[in-house]
């Protein structure tokens, strides 16, 4: 995916975000909050792959050498 690829699908996901959290708490909550965990780890998948693009960009090399990183990596970043 090049970066507008990616910030049109970090779009989706922020809109499907919303859609999860506007949606009514009573119509099945645990299959809401699992989709919207999903949705959260898509995002900082897409977060990561961007900032790892610009990267590389900065860095003189080629931006389509980067990767989606496993969930589990991208999670166990600390801010």
């Amino acid at each position: 995916m090049d970066a507008t690829e990616i910030q049109h699908r970090i779009s989706e996901l922020v809109e499907k975000e919303q859609e999860l959290r506007d949606s009514p708490a009573d119509d099945h909550p645990e299959d809401r909050l699992e989709q919207l965990r999903r949705v959260e780890e898509q995002l900082d998948q897409c977060w990561d792959l961007l900032r790892q693009r610009r990267a590389r960009l900065d860095a003189g090399e080629n931006p389509d050498d980067a990767t989606v990183r496993p969930v589990g990596e991208v999670e166990g970043y600390r801010q």
